[in-house]
C-alpha cells in the first residue's frame, strides 16, 4: 500500500504568455526529483483564464505538451494542469496528466463557466476521466466542475480527485467549503490548486490551495502567496477509514447522462 506525495504549485501567471509561464514553472520544479510523485499546476497555467481561445490554443503536438513530458521525466513524477487546446477544429480547456514515460491522459472540462463566456469560446468535454498512477486511482477535474457533485460522485472507482482552478478571490469561501464537501461525501483525498495574483481582466485570486483528507481535515497553503506544498496521501488511513465507516453502501443509485 503505497502513499502518494503530491506537490501543489500555487502561483501567479503571466497573462497570455505561455513561454514565460513554462519558464516560471521550470524554475520552481528544480529540486523536486525524488521528492514527490505528482505535481499539480493551476487551470490554464500557460495563459491565465483567457477567452482568446482561437489565438492562444496549442495542439497536442505543441510545445507545452512536449515541455510537460520533459519536466515529468526530469522530476520522475506525474504532472497535471490545464491548457487551452485545439483539437478537431474545436477549442477545449483541457487537463493534461503527463507521466515520466511520456504518456498523456486528457480530460476536457465538462462544466464551462458561462458567466465569463467560457461557453462561447470552448467546447465542453463529454467524459469523466480517472487515471491510475503509482497505485492510486485519480479523478481529473477543472475549476467550475467543483460545484457539481453528481459528476464527481465516487462510485468506488477513485481514491483522490484533483481540482485545478482560476477561482477568483471574491468567491473564495465556496471554493474552500466545496473542496471539503467533495472529500467528505466521496471518502477520498481532494487536492485543490488555485492561482494567485491578478489576471489581465483585473480579477484577483487568493489561491487557498489545499489538500483535504477523507474525514475533511484541511492542510491549506498561505492565501495570496506564491509557493509550493508537498503533502503525503496516506493509503492505509484511507482504506482503514473506508473499511470502518463504509457510507457508500447506503448511497442512492442513479445513472449519469452526459
Amino acid at each position: 500500500m503505497q502513499d502518494l506525495r503530491v506537490t501543489l504549485v500555487q502561483s501567479h501567471l503571466h497573462w497570455e504568455d505561455a513561454a514565460e509561464n513554462r519558464a516560471l514553472f521550470a524554475t520552481r520544479f528544480k529540486g523536486l526529483k525524488g521528492a514527490t510523485d505528482l505535481v499539480v499546476l493551476p487551470e490554464m497555467f500557460t495563459t491565465g483564464f483567457s477567452m482568446r481561445s482561437a489565438e492562444l490554443a496549442e495542439g497536442m503536438d505543441g510545445r507545452t505538451v512536449q515541455w510537460m513530458r520533459e519536466q515529468a521525466l526530469a522530476m520522475d513524477a506525474a504532472l497535471y494542469g490545464s491548457v487551452i487546446m485545439e483539437d478537431g477544429g474545436r477549442c477545449y480547456n483541457r487537463g493534461l496528466f503527463v507521466t515520466p514515460d511520456g504518456s498523456v491522459t486528457t480530460y476536457d472540462k465538462r462544466h464551462l463557466f458561462r458567466f465569463a463566456k467560457e461557453t462561447d469560446h470552448f467546447t465542453p468535454g463529454g467524459s469523466r476521466v480517472i487515471v491510475e498512477w503509482r497505485g492510486w486511482r485519480i479523478l481529473l477535474q477543472i475549476c467550475f466542475d467543483l460545484r457539481f457533485p453528481v459528476f464527481a460522485r465516487n462510485r468506488g472507482d477513485y481514491d483522490a480527485v484533483l481540482y485545478v482552478a482560476n477561482w477568483p478571490e471574491v468567491r473564495r469561501y465556496p471554493w474552500s467549503q466545496l473542496l471539503i464537501a467533495r472529500a467528505i461525501e466521496n471518502q477520498c483525498y481532494v487536492v485543490g490548486v488555485n492561482r494567485v495574483g491578478q489576471d489581465g481582466n483585473g480579477h484577483l485570486y487568493s489561491g487557498d490551495s489545499a489538500v483535504i483528507d477523507p474525514r475533511g481535515a484541511v492542510t491549506a497553503m498561505d492565501p495570496g502567496a506564491d509557493g509550493m506544498l508537498t503533502s503525503t496521501l496516506d493509503r492505509k488511513a484511507l482504506e482503514d477509514f473506508r473499511s470502518v465507516f463504509p457510507v457508500g453502501m447506503e448511497a442512492d443509485r442513479f445513472d449519469l447522462h452526459l
